[in-house]
């Protein structure tokens, strides 16, 4: 079971999972970490400057949190960190189970994690594949995540880079799409402020009542649609030749390859 977790790396995803944790409630005391460059860590959190120094904090799981390409040159230099009796958990995009064990093979298991920026507010999913944790390892290790939003088990590691995509790399696409409808209303010619006001509260209210809503996405958007009403003449520009659904199936597909290219080394 996790006791204490150590995390390598504590960049804006690492961040955002530690400050959910201790937004959640969860005690300093349980998480260090190991950032040569982080100005500073949440009170009671403590600090290291490299594996040396974090030798020594007794630590029972390490969460990665570094670039994946960068496992090639820190990997070796962890081994003290990440030996027997020690769980792996991997934020690295694209980085199989297989090659984590190639890289910390010591470690008593090794888990995939896949959350995402929401995480720092306790609304993120948060897609977990292990290898090596007993049942109570695995009870244990849902429950630290689950804090974070809602975890989830994936069973079969080859729809990994899918699901990254999806609820992994997803915000970034609201992101976008957010900004989009902004973007659109200024050039119909609404002023900047009010049409980001807009955009962010649109979609904000809209996730809110799908996430609460008895019914899937498609029907509330029928909702809205009355016949022959000013929404149905927007979707309808949507809705043709499914243009926004094979938009982001590409978006989708990309990001996904993207993660083969990673364990590649690409």
């Amino acid at each position: 079971m996790t006791q204490t977790l150590l995390i390598i790396g504590c960049g804006n995803m690492g961040g955002a999972m530690l400050a959910g944790w201790l937004a959640a409630g969860e005690s300093p005391a349980r998480f260090a970490v190991l950032d040569p460059a982080l100005p500073a860590a949440p009170e009671g959190v403590a600090l290291y400057r490299s594996a040396e120094d974090a030798a020594g904090a007794g630590h029972d799981a390490v969460l990665l949190g570094f670039k994946p390409q960068q496992l090639g040159t820190l990997g070796p230099g962890l081994q003290a960190l990440t030996g027997e009796g020690v769980s792996i958990y991997s934020l690295l995009a694209g980085i199989t189970l297989g090659q984590l064990g190639q890289a910390f093979p010591y470690a008593a298991a090794h888990v995939r994690v896949m959350p995402n920026l929401a995480a720092r507010i306790n609304k993120s999913p948060v897609i977990l594949c292990e290898a090596g944790l007993d049942d109570a390892a695995r009870t244990a290790a849902f429950a630290l995540f689950d804090t974070l939003g809602s975890a989830v088990w994936l069973e079969d590691e080859a729809q990994f880079d899918l699901v990254t995509a999806l609820a992994g790399s997803g915000p970034g696409f609201v992101y976008r799409f957010i900004d989009a409808l902004a973007g659109a209303a200024i050039d119909l010619g609404l002023d900047e402020a009010t049409a980001a006001s807009l955009a962010l509260a649109t979609v904000e209210g809209a996730a809110a009542l799908a996430a609460a809503s008895d019914v899937g996405p498609a029907t509330l958007a029928d909702r809205v649609a009355s016949p022959g009403g000013m929404t149905r003449e927007g979707l309808n520009v949507l809705d043709e030749n499914a243009v926004l659904r094979r938009l982001l199936t590409d978006t989708l597909r990309a990001t996904r390859d993207k993660g083969a290219a990673l364990s590649q080394g690409s």
